[in-house]
């Protein structure tokens, strides 16, 4: 029943997930719950937009208690959200997303599923999400993930029937959830999905609602909830010692990169679902009433029901081996089974319920994190029995290659049985980058064209040892991915995945490199080798009105994993331009122009990804006034960066060292985003910052949302209301409500075309309420709305300036934009 709980133990006692690519030890209590979990036939298809938009509570209720298989469907991979733990935006983002989702159903025991839906930001409607997206290809992705899962029962986390009430996201989830499930058992309905899968009719889908839709607390307790089910998640897990909702809260807390840290609590926590489609329980007990959720569902499946009903009962928790000869009966009749959905899924857990009830460890690991196509690898198998239980290693197969090691090995109780092969890696493997990141896609659309990978969490491993055991007179594989285990001072031992990478890997230390003259700029290109002793040639490849020198360097002898470093010298034209420059080395007629990525975060393994080695370059007609920048961080951004790329000088302050001696050395102090809603020290500093501004200064507060705002009083000078007004359309029309303010005048003449070419949206979070004394620069709105003038505020104060925007310079400047540039330095010059 309680499959993954000991993983919550953990947890609570402050141990990281750092280590999740460390193989699953399972205690007798888990052995026990995943025999319950085996004999339960029933599936559950919970259906969202983001991650964090998914109901741990309702999800961990289901797979742990009801025992059910339980996955979440997020259609997208939050890739345009925010970042509140690093730098990491769109699909870098998108990469920390997913992990933490995976790392959220470790915890809660659900399984995880998505789209080739793309993030692209906040949407307003539906009818817009639903264009940007692709409609067709994504209800084609929803219905795949139906057909492929085959739930017993559907549940949406949103309302299909309220467009235009929240995120367009959330509402077309709902809505290609509703038209997906009727069209999931129509087999003229992308019928070529049929080559790989069958038709399928989920029972019945449900709403799952809360006080949420009902606008209060308050509605919702006084709504009549006869037509709902009620279930109370609030389960005690005496075992554990943690309630249901002390997981939830826990699998929450994975979504860090969101802030969305959950503290667990206890007792009665009443779930509502409502009946959207299908016949609604009599009972209104269970989800499942009238589906038949045991063996009996299947073909010859009736004794297996029976065998391990008596595994269960016998189950011995101080010698769970003793449980091993019937279950390996249950195997060989789960082998034999017609129904291929079931007896895969069943096959898979329990083989690992035999692996833990007999003690058997089975490892293998990489001497190094990276391995190159064609290349060779020394892998050290680790075996061990620990149990009485007679078990025989016949041979080990290093996949993806059919190399097989022939051990002949009696495995006794506790001897350790250890062996080194080296394996060679087959000259055509792929690349272990996440698979929806290999080619490019649109604005709405990743474009996979493997149709087995639509849907699937992360790039399937195929690098993995198949160990063949014989137990008694039954024949088992156990296949484990080769991973990579290293020493850490700090956290001993720590697994990384073994990934396969290029043979050369190039990178340019800067994403954008502005040019505010026609000087030229050293470009430093870095050369990542996956092996030794390569030769070949680097090279810059650049639009054709700039121009590089050299044109090109040899390299040779190189050492694996030694980065070397080149110098190119770039010049741009006279006039505005922009463009990409990308490196390339070419290693025995072949081109290399990808950069490795690493994110690392002690809450999900180690990620690598592989992506074009682009930078764009900008020449920039800008002008400056002011040179000296203090940048105090928010949720994390890279406007500091792109600030000192245009010639200031930018210096982070402290919020311990924000004094009246400190800034007034600073021609401008510059607040991060969301820095009122994440720096406690803000609430005691927001005097000093505003006499900063009486005595001369000019402060730029990037936006903030309207919630759990840090500051005592006002955010400004003057009143002034945050409310979640926002333009997320990126070529709104954008009107000049005074031509003539010094900020759209001085040092640079801002026109609509400082406007072209902005990404993800105009900006989000614009006060709609501020005082006469801050005067509004710009209009504008999206299609359908009324006029937002709450963009950009700025009003004098004392001898200085302080100025609100909710512009999104952070999403800009990292895409070059110009015009975002050229406001921004006016913002820093007013008054100069």
């Amino acid at each position: 029943m309680r499959f993954y709980l000991t993983i919550c133990i953990l947890l609570s006692l402050g141990i990281t997930d750092s280590n999740a690519q460390q193989p699953k030890k399972l205690n007798s209590v888990e052995i026990y719950n995943a025999l319950e979990k085996l004999n339960f036939l029933g599936s559950v298809l919970y259906v969202a937009a983001h991650p964090d938009d998914e109901n741990t509570r309702l999800i961990s209720y289901l797979a742990n208690q009801q025992n059910a298989r339980t996955a979440y469907l997020s259609l997208t991979r939050g890739d345009g959200g925010q970042n509140l733990i690093g730098p990491e935006i769109r699909e870098l983002l998108g990469v920390i997303r997913t992990q933490e989702l995976l790392a959220a159903r470790r915890i809660d025991g659900g399984e995880q599923l998505f789209t080739r839906a793309n993030d692209f930001g906040y949407s307003k409607h539906p009818d817009e999400t639903l264009e940007i997206w692709n409609k067709e290809d994504v209800l084609s992705d929803v219905v795949w993930a139906i057909r492929k899962f085959k739930p017993d029962v559907i549940i949406n986390r949103f309302d299909h029937r309220s467009p235009g009430s929240t995120h367009g996201h959330h509402t077309s989830s709902a809505m290609l959830s509703v038209e997906a499930y009727e069209l999931a058992a129509d087999s003229k309905s992308f019928s070529d999905q049929l080559k790989y899968t069958k038709t399928w009719q989920p029972a019945r889908q449900f709403f799952n609602t809360s006080w949420w839709f009902y606008g209060s607390r308050e509605k919702f307790d006084k709504a009549d909830k006869k037509g709902l089910m009620s279930l109370d998640t609030g389960t005690y897990y005496p075992e554990t010692g943690l309630s249901n909702t002390e997981i939830a809260a826990l699998s929450r807390s994975q979504h860090k990169s969101q802030g969305f840290g959950s503290t667990g609590t206890r007792g009665e926590t009443l779930e509502y679902i409502e009946l959207i489609n299908g016949t609604m329980p009599t009972k209104k007990e269970s989800i499942f009433e009238g589906i038949d959720t045991t063996w009996n569902r299947i073909k010859g499946g009736k004794p297996l029901y029976q065998l391990l009903t008596t595994v269960q009962q016998e189950f011995d928790f101080n010698h769970p081996e003793k449980s091993v000869p019937k279950l390996l009966e249950a195997y060989d009749l789960i082998k034999n089974l017609e129904d291929e959905h079931w007896r895969t899924i069943k096959l898979d857990e329990i083989t690992e319920i035999i692996v833990a009830a007999s003690g058997l460890y089975l490892e293998a690991v990489a001497e190094n994190h990276f391995i190159t196509p064609g290349s060779s690898l020394k892998i050290e198998i680790e075996a061990i029995n620990r149990s009485k239980q007679p078990i025989y290693l016949e041979e080990v197969t290093l996949a993806p290659t059919t190399q097989k090691i022939t051990a002949g090995i009696n495995l006794e109780n506790n001897k350790p049985n250890t062996f080194t092969e080296e394996i060679t890696l087959p000259k055509n493997s792929l690349s272990t980058n996440p698979y929806w990141l290999n080619k490019q896609g649109t604005l709405g659309m990743y474009n996979v064209e493997d149709r087995q990978l639509i849907g699937q969490p992360e790039t399937l491993k195929n690098l993995r040892a198949n160990f063949s055991v014989k137990i008694g007179e039954h024949s088992l594989v156990i296949a484990r991915e080769i991973v990579f285990k290293k020493n850490d001072p700090v956290q001993g031992e720590v697994y990384q995945p073994l990934e396969v990478v290029p043979k050369v890997a190039v990178s340019l230390n800067e994403k954008v490199v502005i040019y505010n003259n026609n000087n030229s700029q050293e470009i430093r290109v870095n050369l990542l080798p996956q092996q030794d002793n390569l030769s070949g040639t680097l090279q810059l490849e650049t639009p054709p009105d700039w121009t590089v020198k050299p044109n090109n360097y040899s390299f040779n002898n190189t050492q694996k994993g030694q980065v070397q470093e080149f110098s190119f010298k770039l010049s741009p034209p006279a006039n505005q331009s922009e463009g990409f420059i990308q490196p390339v080395a070419t290693v025995n007629e072949k081109k290399y122009d990808k950069e490795l990525i690493s994110i690392t975060y002690d809450h999900i393994p180690n990620q690598t990804v592989i992506l074009p080695a682009k930078t764009k370059v900008v020449r920039l007609d800008i002008q400056r006034k002011g040179q000296h920048i203090g940048y105090i961080e928010g949720a994390g951004d890279v406007v500091p960066q792109s600030l000192a790329q245009v010639g200031y000088t930018v210096t982070t302050i402290a919020p311990n060292d924000i004094s009246a001696n400190n800034l007034s050395k600073f021609d401008a102090i510059v607040m991060g985003i969301r820095a009122y809603n994440i720096v406690e020290e803000l609430k005691f500093k927001q005097d000093v910052l505003l006499d900063y501004v009486k005595n001369g200064g000019n402060l730029i507060v990037q936006y903030n949302t309207n919630r759990g705002l840090k500051v005592n009083g006002n955010l400004g000078p003057y009143p002034i209301n945050v409310s979640r007004d926002r333009v997320t359309d990126e070529n709104a029309k954008v009107t000049f409500i005074d031509p003539k303010h010094p900020v759209l005048n001085y040092p640079n003449k801002i026109t609509p075309d400082d406007f072209e070419g902005w990404v993800q949206e105009r900006g989000l979070y614009f006060p709609n309420e501020w005082s006469k004394e801050y005067s509004p620069i710009l209009a504008i709105n999206d299609k359908g709305e009324s006029s937002k003038k709450g963009s950009l505020l700025v009003t004098p104060y004392g001898k200085g300036n302080y100025i609100y925007t909710g512009l999104s310079f952070f999403r800009e400047f990292p895409a070059g934009v110009s015009g975002a540039y050229r406001l921004f330095a006016n913002l820093i010059s007013l008054g100069k």
